[in-house]
């Protein structure tokens, strides 16, 4: 018995001690868990800068243009696309009929096969890389080239516009005549892209293309043609204004672009004159960026006041159900910010004071209108307010907003049949009865009128005419004339029944 207890005694402490190693087993490996869990930070911080210098090196690979960049050969290229003569010339003046036709007959398609064969940009990216380069002779020859393009340009428009038979102005003519912030963005990042374009090795002609068509240097040159020709010089100096803006922009972004590219400067033998010429040209540079920068911000902050009048008249003053808003009608004026309005007009009963009060304190809430003005153009004229409520309606009855296709096309034989009847019951009594005053003398009086005959069974409508003669007419003359006048009608307005009164002047009687 004692034996069985010592055996289990026995057997139980290898158990324990199993378990006690396994235990410890445990911990050991909790604890290196534990280890491996904490995090380096060294380990940590060399991962991030080999991310980040992979990452650096991607987009460093992806972006970079110095390394493929030919500078002495784009210097080369912008200096031969300068000069105006010869084919030049003549490409010039061709392109620029062709996009005054495409402007004159409102032709996108047109306008923008001009500017593909235009060579516009030459003498405008001159100037941004002399300015860039401190090339003053190169400078010169752009600016002599420049007012050369615009001259024969704007001769060349006006001589078509004058000759043309189409004298009336469209939406192609009038986008031409103000700029935009949209223009002055499309001219910074079409300069951008041309620049880059022509710097590299095997320049891409399809940028070149793409910016011409973009930057649409052409169209505003034709819209000065125009204006000149029909003497509309606010037409021609907007345009013009527009022209400037883009070329200013394309030769500043050449510029940026040229300086950021490290072009190599002209070199000249004698020091003070290279230093004088890098004067001139920081000056240069100066006084087109500095008006450009001023100008950018003074678009962005009336395309601003634009959004903003825009939205105000849709959420507040478009609500107001009592008058009829023309919304064709909306003007709204920067005036350079120094007196912004918008001028709305109504249709209708007349706006009460205190609505008006209601709207003023409203647009101040909107923060580019807080100093605008708002103008209320109200019509009083009850007759007019009723008009356009029969307007209103008709145009309801006439839009078809039936429930199918049988009751559409039901209606609109209704509406024919209303309005065949109406032709044919009507006349042109004007000129009847002029007509009918010069073949009969005697006739001294003409009227007419529709007379609405029922037999109870169904209704007609029988045109009658009445004819007073002079006193003096005789008889049988006064008989030959009615026989006469009502086989004329008859002919004359094809009607195969009328009625004709007639009857003579009543004697004045005399002492």
């Amino acid at each position: 018995m004692e034996n069985n207890i010592d055996n289990s005694n026995e057997k139980e402490q290898p158990e324990k001690q199993s378990s006690t190693s396994s235990a410890g087993d445990e911990n050991t490996g909790s604890t290196q868990q534990n280890e491996e869990s904490k995090i380096d930070p060294a380990k940590l911080k060399a991962d991030f800068q080999g991310t980040y210098k992979n990452a650096k090196t991607f987009l460093k690979d992806l972006l970079d243009i110095r390394s493929d960049t030919d500078r002495d050969s784009t210097i080369e290229a912008v200096k031969k696309d300068i000069t105006f003569k010869g084919h030049n010339a003549w490409i010039l003046v061709f392109s620029i009929f062709v996009a005054s036709i495409g402007l004159n007959v409102s032709s996108t398609a047109v306008v923008i096969g001009a500017m593909l064969i235009s060579p516009l940009m030459g003498p405008i990216v001159g100037m941004g890389l002399s300015v860039a380069i401190n090339d003053v002779d190169m400078l010169k020859r752009s600016l002599i080239n420049l007012g050369v393009m615009v001259g024969l340009s704007v001769i060349t428009a006006t001589f078509y516009f004058m000759i043309s038979p189409l004298t009336g102005s469209n939406a192609e003519l009038e986008a031409r005549t103000y700029p935009t912030i949209l223009d002055v963005l499309v001219a910074i990042f079409g300069g951008l892209a041309l620049i880059v374009a022509k710097t590299k090795k095997g320049t891409i002609a399809s940028v070149i293309f793409g910016v011409a068509i973009a930057t649409a240097l052409m169209p505003p040159l034709c819209t000065v043609g125009y204006g000149l020709a029909n003497l509309n010089f606010a037409d021609a100096g907007g345009a013009l204004y527009l022209f400037s803006i883009n070329a200013t922009f394309i030769a500043l972004s050449t510029f940026v672009v040229s300086k950021l590219l490290g072009f190599p400067l002209v070199k000249y033998a004698n020091s003070k004159r290279r230093k004088r010429i890098a004067q001139i040209a920081s000056f240069i540079a100066i006084i087109v960026m500095v008006p450009s920068v001023y100008l950018f911000y003074a678009m962005l902050k009336e395309s601003y006041f634009k959004q903003d009048a825009e939205r105000f008249v849709k959420n507040e003053l478009a609500l107001y159900t009592d008058s009829f808003l023309q919304k064709n009608a909306t003007v709204t004026t920067y005036n350079s910010g120094t007196d912004p309005k918008i001028e709305v007009s109504f249709l209708g009963k007349e706006i009460p004071s205190s609505v008006i009060g209601v709207w003023r304190e409203k647009m101040k809430t909107y923060p580019n209108l807080k100093n605008a003005s708002l103008i209320i153009l109200q019509n009083e004229n009850t007759e007019s307010y009723d008009q356009l409520q029969f307007m209103k309606e008709f145009k309801y009855r006439d839009s078809l907003l039936m429930l199918n296709k049988d009751e559409r096309i039901a209606y609109l034989e209704k509406e024919l049949d209303n309005l065949s009847r109406y032709k044919r019951n009507s006349i042109p009594f004007s000129n009847v009865s002029n007509e009918a005053r010069i073949n009969y003398e005697n006739l001294v009086q003409f009227g007419y009128a529709q007379k609405v005959i029922s037999n109870f069974d169904k209704i007609d409508t029988i045109p009658e005419f009445y004819a007073v003669w002079d006193a003096e007419i005789s008889r049988e003359l006064k008989q030959q004339n009615e026989q006469k006048l009502k086989r004329w009608l008859q002919y004359k307005l094809a009607l195969d029944t009328l009625i004709l009164q007639s009857s003579r002047q009543p004697k004045v009687a005399t002492e």
